[in-house]
């Protein structure tokens, strides 16, 4: 079975974003981008909710995005994209997909899908709702070494405490740290 892979650089206050949606705060660099081009391998879907679909359809398409960063361009419009949205009526971006169903149901029927694993990235709402159900199995959180002091969380509203259990630790070069967690057994 497929696994979902969340993976999001977050503040060390716990922010995905600011406020607004910005993320002119994520500390990148080539480690960073050799992290990201092997978790590309590692996937063959992405799944976006509207905003974040936007902002990665406006961004990796371009030319500015193919001429800086040619291999995670590459990668990002190469592989599938499922696009959860009750405001879209169609997405334009090369391989993307409006999902039918609702997000639950829909990432229960692509776990069992043939393929490689699926990767969230920003999509705190859909992070929040596949939570719960323990539809996601494995959480990477890339730390920066930066304090926003207010933004968007990636868990609101999940009802309860969500346990994980600890998997690995990875320090880069630029301060950021990567934490990976999978879910805990009593969820």
């Amino acid at each position: 079975m497929r696994k979902l892979i969340v993976s999001n650089l977050v503040t060390v206050d716990g922010y995905f974003a600011g406020l607004n949606g910005e993320i002119d705060w994520h500390n990148v660099d080539e480690e960073f981008n050799q992290h990201a081009i092997a978790l590309l391998d590692e996937v063959d879907t992405l799944i976006f909710g509207r905003m974040t679909y936007q902002l990665m359809a406006d961004y990796w398409p371009s030319e500015e995005a193919i001429h800086n960063d040619p291999v995670v361009a590459a990668g990002m419009n190469r592989l599938q994209k499922v696009v959860f949205s009750r405001t879209l009526d169609r997405v334009e971006w090369e391989n993307s997909r409006l999902a039918t169903r609702d997000p639950v149901a829909e990432i229960q029927y692509l776990k069992q899908q043939p393929g490689k694993d699926m990767v969230i990235f920003g999509s705190g709402s859909i992070v929040s709702l596949l939570t719960p159900p323990g539809l996601i199995d494995d959480f990477r959180f890339i730390v920066n070494p930066l304090i926003l002091g207010e933004g968007k969380s990636m868990f609101v509203n999940l009802g309860d405490r969500f346990r994980l259990e600890f998997v690995q630790v990875r320090t880069f070069k630029n301060g950021n740290v990567l934490l990976q967690y999978k879910p805990a057994g009593e969820n």
